[in-house]
C-alpha cells in the first residue's frame, strides 16, 4: 500500500488535520458522481506548505483527490449496486473514502476502509460524515473477513504491486470478490485481472478525462 500503518497518532495532530480539512479544503461534488462530495484542495489551500509543517512534505496527499481508478469503481457501483448491496466490504487503500462512500450508497451492509495515512484516515471520516454514511476504519492487525474487496489505484508502481497483489490474492483465496479500479497504469498486473467495465473519468483532479477500467481479480 502507499505506506505502512503507523503507530499511535497524537490527538493534537488529528485535531490539526481535521481543522485544516474543514477550513482550508472545499467540499465539492464529484463531476462523475454528483451525489458524492469530497473535501478537495484548491490553489488557496496551501496543502503542500501545511504538510511540510506537519513533517509530511515527502508524503504526497493521495487522500486529497479522487483518482481515476477510484472514480471508475464509484461509477461501477452506481451502475451495479447489487455487487455490494447487503454485503460487507473492504475499501483497500481507501484514500479519500470515495469508493467506500459509493459502496455505502449502493447499499453495502458495512464498509471497512483500510488507509495507512493518519491524515487520510481523518479525511475519509470527514468525507463520510459529509455524505451521511458511516465508514468503520479497519485498524486491527491482519485483514478482515469480508464479502467484497474494492481496491482503487493500488497498482501505480512495481514496488506497490509487489506489496498489494499478494494481499488481494489472499483475500480472494478467503472467498472475497476482489474488484480493482485503475486507469491502465504501466505496472497494472493485467495477467491477473479480467476487465469488466470501462469509464472515462478525471484523475487526481485533472480536467481531462482518462480511460479507466474496473477489473475482477482472477
Amino acid at each position: 500500500m502507499r505506506q505502512q500503518m503507523g503507530g499511535c497518532v497524537p490527538i493534537a495532530r488529528i485535531a490539526r488535520a481535521e481543522q485544516f480539512i474543514r477550513e482550508r479544503m472545499v467540499l465539492r461534488a464529484m463531476p462523475f458522481r454528483p451525489d458524492i462530495s469530497i473535501h478537495t484542495p484548491t490553489p488557496q489551500s496551501g496543502i503542500n506548505a501545511w504538510l511540510a509543517g506537519e513533517g509530511q512534505d515527502n508524503e504526497p496527499p493521495y487522500w486529497a483527490y479522487a483518482w481515476g481508478g477510484g472514480a471508475a469503481l464509484a461509477l461501477y457501483l452506481h451502475d451495479h449496486p447489487e455487487v455490494v448491496a447487503g454485503r460487507s466490504v473492504l475499501d483497500f487503500g481507501a484514500g479519500s473514502g470515495l469508493v467506500g462512500i459509493a459502496a455505502m450508497k449502493a447499499g453495502a451492509r458495512t464498509v471497512l476502509p483500510l488507509e495507512p495515512n493518519p491524515i487520510g484516515q481523518v479525511a475519509l471520516k470527514l468525507n463520510a460524515e459529509a455524505n451521511g454514511v458511516a465508514l468503520d476504519l479497519w485498524t486491527a492487525p491482519g485483514l478482515p473477513q469480508v464479502n467484497v474487496v474494492l481496491a482503487g489505484d493500488v497498482f501505480y508502481s512495481a514496488d506497490v504491486v509487489a506489496q498489494t497483489l499478494p494481499l488481494l490474492t489472499q483475500l480472494a483465496g478467503r472467498g472475497a470478490k476482489v474488484l480493482v479500479g485503475d486507469p491502465f497504469r504501466r505496472d497494472l498486473p493485467v495477467d491477473r485481472l479480467e476487465l469488466i467495465a470501462e469509464y472515462d473519468v478525471p484523475d487526481m483532479g485533472g480536467p481531462a478525462p482518462v480511460r479507466s477500467g474496473v477489473f475482477a481479480l482472477r
